[in-house]
């Protein structure tokens, strides 16, 4: 084995009196993908930003060494730290958005690296950038370039994060959650681009995750983190067919179990959808005319019964999330919409306005929905106050009581929303619709930030409440087998329509339209199915 080019020994880092990462060690060789693994708060990416020099305000050291191309960087100076930031280690975050400067075109934002760490300026920068582009997958490369982060999807995004990091030619890229928000078949393209160029380059990765499944498909070494310390190490394969540590077993062990819940077969309809557009204009010319449209949703129709769960899958900009706020009167559209057998479609704001608290949403990111200056009593019985005249002990009873139903003690509605974790967060965002009493929930990837446990603990919570409460849900997600075991049927959207329908067994089992078959394989190369479902496995 050749000598390591990333070296951490012993290391600790607190905050306060609360230890965060506890004497963790490990190397990683030239050439090599070792992933670091572990529920949220386990102390990952903590540990990946100690690599950079990257520590959070209020971290402190408490031991060890981080050796980095053969510099101790927790003792380097700022001088040395941005030799080494890009050029020799190099990081791609979960989010990719927020990484890029809003305010610059992506020409710009890999410029940036390339005049900072390699001195190129001018038309050399614009050469480099444009190789950089190809070079991660970017179609139409020289029309990008002038594009901002905000006309790019999400894949994209992260490809032009991806591009920025190796603007330096790091011999080290640090991959923090890379795929976590993205739909399968784009995380699919970002995992093979990144073992791609692994090869290509000759680049070592720390490759951050939750999910067990990619990990296994990607990395070539395991570290397994819990509660701030490296509990097991070792080869992938050895990890995964003989775990020895019992925290590993329960992660490899960890899958969703059930079945939907229940449908009766005469339960009525609660939503029905006819015809559903949602046309955007494009705006050209000094005279800003209308040239053409974005259709994000053309034609679609749907029914949902009362205590039925309708999985809604495609990729990101297939137009799912505008049809869910469509549907829900929060988006401008065309088309019927009845809600409870009442035409909501033409009704004034003011007319709906009684019937909002009867559907409700529950959205993808649970700190982002949440007003981090208001308590979780206070986030909870907002809807109260907007819809309901109550006194303030009826509506803190209200409050108590669904926070309760969904797992929490009611004590913590004084806390803020900062002192919960990811999964806390989600059950308070649930706990918030419910406390309208609803009989519609849209839950827009409510699961898709969650590390995998979290994921389930919340799906396991959403079938309770809809055993005992009657809920119909909108799904929105892409992750193809939550709703296998979570929704009665699915509907796979491409390009704004409905291209496939059915249970979830017979669309994944024998998907009949390509882009659904796409979607399945892209699943399966990512290991979305494995070890969980032998029959669809066997089947693709």
């Amino acid at each position: 084995m050749t000598s390591s080019l990333l070296s951490v020994q012993n290391l600790g880092i607190s905050f306060g009196e609360t230890q965060a990462v506890r004497d963790v060690s490990f190397d990683i060789h030239p050439g090599e993908t070792l992933a670091l693994v572990g529920e949220s708060g386990s102390g990952k990416s903590l540990t990946a930003k100690s690599v950079m020099g990257l520590l959070p305000p209020g971290a402190q050291l408490t031991g060890g060494s981080v050796v980095l191309d053969g510099m101790d960087v927790l003792s380097a100076s700022p001088q040395e730290l941005r030799r080494i930031r890009g050029a020799v280690s190099a990081m791609v975050f979960q989010e990719p958005r927020p990484s890029l400067n809003p305010l610059h075109t992506i020409e710009k934002n890999i410029c940036e690296t390339l005049l900072w760490q390699q001195g190129i300026s001018g038309q050399q920068a614009k050469a480099r950038c444009l190789e950089l582009l190809r070079l991660v997958g970017i179609d139409n490369a020289a029309q990008r370039c002038g594009a901002y982060p905000h006309e790019l999807s999400g894949g994209q995004c992260q490809r032009v994060m991806i591009a920025a990091a190796l603007a330096g030619e790091p011999q080290l890229l640090i991959a923090d959650e890379p795929t976590t928000a993205l739909d399968v078949t784009v995380q699919s393209q970002i995992l093979e681009l990144m073992a791609r160029l692994t090869r290509q380059l000759k680049m070592s990765v720390l490759f951050i995750s939750h999910d067990l499944r990619l990990v296994r498909q990607y990395a070539d070494r395991v570290c397994v983190m819990h509660d701030g310390m490296l509990v097991e190490q070792g080869g992938v394969e050895q990890i995964f067919s003989a775990p020895k540590h019992a925290y590993t077993r329960q992660l490899l062990g960890a899958g969703l179990h059930g079945q939907p819940v229940e449908l009766s077969p005469v339960a009525p309809s609660v939503l029905t959808a006819r015809e559903m557009r949602v046309w955007f204009p494009v705006n050209t010319g000094v005279l800003r005319r209308v040239r053409s449209y974005v259709k994000a949703v053309d034609g679609v129709s749907l029914d949902i019964r009362q205590g039925e769960c309708i999985g809604l899958v495609g990729e990101s900009g297939s137009g799912k999330s505008t049809l869910g706020m469509a549907l829900l009167r929060l988006q401008k559209s065309e088309g019927q919409i009845q809600f409870a057998g009442q035409d909501i479609s033409s009704l004034s704001e003011k007319d709906l306005r009684p019937m909002r608290k009867k559907f409700q949403v529950v959205f993808q990111d649970p700190f982002g929905s949440l007003s981090p200056r208001m308590s979780v009593g206070d986030i909870v019985a907002e809807g109260l106050w907007a819809h309901e005249k109550l006194r303030r002990e009826e509506a803190e009873t209200r409050v108590c009581a669904a926070l309760e139903e969904v797992g929490l003690d009611a004590e913590t509605r004084h806390r803020y929303p900062h002192e919960f974790s990811g999964g806390q967060r989600q059950r308070i965002a649930i706990a918030r619709a419910l406390v309208l009493k609803p009989r519609l929930l849209l839950l827009d990837e409510p699961t898709s930030s969650l590390d995998r446990t979290v994921q389930f603990q919340v799906i396991d919570l959403l079938r309770k409440l809809q055993r005992e409460r009657g809920l119909s849900y909108l799904f929105i997600t892409h992750d193809l087998h939550l709703t296998q075991a979570f929704c009665h049927r699915v509907l796979v959207m491409r390009e704004g329509k409905i291209v496939e329908s059915g249970a979830p067994q017979d669309v994944f089992l024998r998907p009949r339209h390509p882009y659904t078959q796409q979607l399945v394989q892209a699943a399966n190369a990512c290991g979305s199915f494995s070890g969980e479902s032998e029959r669809l496995r066997e089947a693709i």
